[in-house]
C-alpha cells in the first residue's frame, strides 16, 4: 500500500451527483499538480435514491491501482441519513476526515480518531439559488475546507466549467458559501 496516495470515498444517493462531485475534485486535483488521479465508481442497479459510492485516489505520482477503496483517508457523505444505512465509518483510517452534509450540529457526530466536518449544504444550496437537493457543488466546498488539498478559488473555476449549462454561478456560490460555513471538529476543538 502506497503512503503517498490519498484515498477518498464519496457516498451519496443516485441523483445527488456524488460521482460528478468526485469527477470535479479529480479534475481540479490533476490541474493543481496531482499527476496520479484515479476514479472508480461503484454502484449496483442505479436508481434515484439508492446508495452509491465512488472511489477517488489522488497522488503526486502515477497510480496503477484501479481497485475500490477499502480504507479511506477521507469519506464524503452527501446525505447524513446514509450514516444510519451504511457503516461508512468502518474502515476509515485513524486520523481520517469525515465530511457530512447535515442539518444537525457538528457535535452530534463524534467518532474516535476521526475528524468530522459538517455543514447544512442542503440549506446553503437553496440560499445560493440551486434547486432542493442539489448538493454536489456544496459538498465540494466542504471537502476543500476540511482537506486543504485544493484551493476554493481553483475548485470554483472548475465547478463553473462543469456546470456551464446549469447555473454555473449558483453552483460556484454554493461551494464558496459551504466552504465558509463548514465546521471542523478536531477532537474537542472546533474551527
Amino acid at each position: 500500500m502506497r503512503e503517498d496516495i490519498i484515498n477518498i470515498a464519496w457516498h451519496g444517493r443516485g441523483g445527488q451527483g456524488a460521482i460528478t462531485a468526485a469527477k470535479i475534485v479529480a479534475k481540479t486535483s490533476f490541474q493543481t499538480g496531482y499527476t496520479g488521479v484515479v476514479m472508480v465508481p461503484t454502484f449496483g442497479t442505479e436508481r434515484r435514491g439508492a446508495p452509491v459510492m465512488t472511489s477517488l485516489k489522488i497522488s503526486k505520482k502515477k497510480i496503477y491501482d484501479l481497485s475500490p477503496i477499502e480504507n479511506p483517508d477521507i469519506a464524503v457523505v452527501l446525505d447524513h441519513l446514509l450514516l444510519n444505512e451504511i457503516n461508512i465509518v468502518e474502515g476509515l483510517k485513524h486520523g481520517a476526515i469525515l465530511v457530512i452534509n447535515t442539518p444537525k450540529p457538528s457535535n452530534d457526530y463524534s467518532y474516535n480518531g476521526i475528524r468530522v466536518a459538517t455543514a447544512d449544504i442542503t440549506a446553503i444550496a437553496r440560499e445560493a439559488g440551486l434547486p432542493y437537493g442539489m448538493v454536489n457543488s456544496g459538498i465540494i466546498g466542504a471537502f476543500a475546507k476540511a482537506s486543504s488539498l485544493i484551493g476554493i478559488e481553483t475548485i470554483s473555476d472548475v465547478i463553473r466549467e462543469e456546470f456551464k449549462e446549469i447555473r454555473p454561478e449558483e453552483n460556484a456560490r454554493s461551494a464558496l458559501l459551504t466552504y465558509e460555513r463548514t465546521i471542523i471538529n478536531y477532537g474537542d476543538k472546533k474551527m
